[in-house]
């Protein structure tokens, strides 16, 4: 399987909300160990574990498919292994949902990776709230968590890390019975 965290690369971009699927990508790889293969043709930070792979691309979010469709062909990886983690506006503050396919919402992330793979990978879809503006929404992914959110972030983390791995493992519709989150305060 691959995963896929999207995110920007560079300490500016670190703890902002776009980048929550950068920070699970990361919780994965110390949890199990992979180990960094990471070549400049891939485009992204790439780590493995077995059969394994765990990608972050580092072409910034408008351009994740470029990084993606070269890890996927050079390792033959199907469309339905590939599970990508990203933030979702639509959803609150710690809300968690899966489905496979779909449309991007509006996310210039999943529009690129759509227009280079195709649309039928699995998606895990992390709630990051939303501004009260649809014109703030730029300026509301790509600035820091609040410290409220900061202070619940760790226990999201590891939930959708967890659950990401079920996913490797377990029927999509189980995964979603036992993971999918209205918000954080579900975990409390």
């Amino acid at each position: 399987m691959l995963f896929v965290g999207l995110g920007n690369p560079g300490k500016a971009y670190e703890n902002t909300r776009h980048n929550i699927g950068f920070k699970v990508i990361d919780q994965l790889i110390d949890d199990l160990g992979a180990r960094d293969i990471s070549k400049n043709s891939f485009h992204g930070e790439l780590s493995r574990i077995s059969q394994t792979l765990f990608l972050k691309p580092t072409t910034f979010m408008n351009l994740s498919g470029k990084s993606l469709q070269v890890v996927k062909h050079f390792f033959k990886v199907e469309l339905a292994d590939i599970v990508v983690i990203h933030d979702d506006i639509d959803l609150p503050f710690g809300a968690v949902r899966f489905k496979r396919g779909g449309g991007d919402g509006g996310h210039n992330g999943l529009k690129s990776i759509d227009g280079t793979i195709g649309k039928e990978y699995l998606r895990v879809r992390v709630g990051v709230g939303k501004p009260a503006y649809k014109s703030q929404v730029a300026d509301y992914v790509l600035h820091d968590f609040s410290e409220e959110e900061l202070r619940k972030l760790t226990l999201l983390i590891r939930h959708v890390a967890k659950a990401s791995m079920a996913l490797s493992r377990e029927e999509l519709n189980i995964v979603k019975s036992h993971y999918s989150l209205k918000s954080i305060e579900s975990l409390g």
